[in-house]
């Protein structure tokens, strides 16, 4: 058994991953793997889903044919992201509660090795979702799946000289981001959930998700390519 047994780990699957256009049937088999063999090792998983390019068409043809608010327009993303958090249910069908979490506050039963969580309510990112699931459940890691495979000091589209980082302070990465945040932004974390996780004392990595062998190592207390927020 290893020696994190049952240690509960937060995942968030960035939407990109799950469908980065179409659905990505071959990223959810190699997930799937990975998972279920990191549970016979011992770990447990919280798995939030984001909504990827579903919940922006949605947002997109909505607000092009009838001029929408914010929050409508929070509710379709959150709709997407219950939709593919649906998916990763049934993927899991076996070891997973059947239940997906919409609330991260509620009292959580957390005996099944996998839990699936989705969006939440308005103004609220996944990632602050996923903070707060953590917090309900004592976990101390969460790992963000996105399709980075580093923080930098500044954005390298925008920056050719942009250096990686792979170790970080809460104080030093907050400084890197802006101080609020809005649903456009372009962040490798909600700057609220940032302020959160600082607060909880909880390890945050940004992991590549098309690299799994990095979030594998990760886990395994192994050298990865990604950065550790702590």
């Amino acid at each position: 058994m290893n020696t994190r047994s049952q240690e509960r780990v937060i995942v968030s699957v960035g939407g990109s991953l799950i469908v980065p256009d179409g659905i990505d049937a071959e990223f959810l088999t190699h997930f799937k793997t990975l998972i279920l063999e990191k549970v016979q090792r011992g770990f447990t998983f919280s798995i939030i889903t984001g909504g990827g390019k579903t919940a922006r068409r949605y947002q997109d043809t909505a607000g092009a044919i009838t001029p929408l608010s914010q929050h409508d327009l929070d509710w379709l993303g959150i709709h997407a992201t219950r939709l593919n958090a649906q998916l990763l249910r049934n993927i899991f069908s076996g070891y997973a509660l059947q239940q997906i979490i919409r609330n991260p506050t509620i009292d959580i039963e957390a005996h099944d090795p996998i839990i699936i969580a989705a969006g939440w309510q308005p103004g609220c990112s996944t990632d602050y979702d996923a903070v707060l699931i953590a917090k309900n459940l004592g976990a101390t890691r969460l790992v963000n799946l996105s399709n980075i495979d580093y923080v930098y000091d500044k954005d390298p589209v925008k920056n050719p000289d942009a250096k990686k980082i792979e170790k970080i302070s809460w104080a030093e990465f907050r400084k890197l981001i802006p101080a609020t945040w809005d649903p456009g932004l372009s962040s490798p974390f909600d700057p609220v959930a940032a302020k959160e996780a600082e607060s909880l004392g909880l390890e945050v990595a940004i992991i590549n998700g098309a690299h799994l062998k990095e979030f594998s190592n990760y886990l395994d207390g192994k050298p990865f390519v990604g950065t550790v927020i702590s």
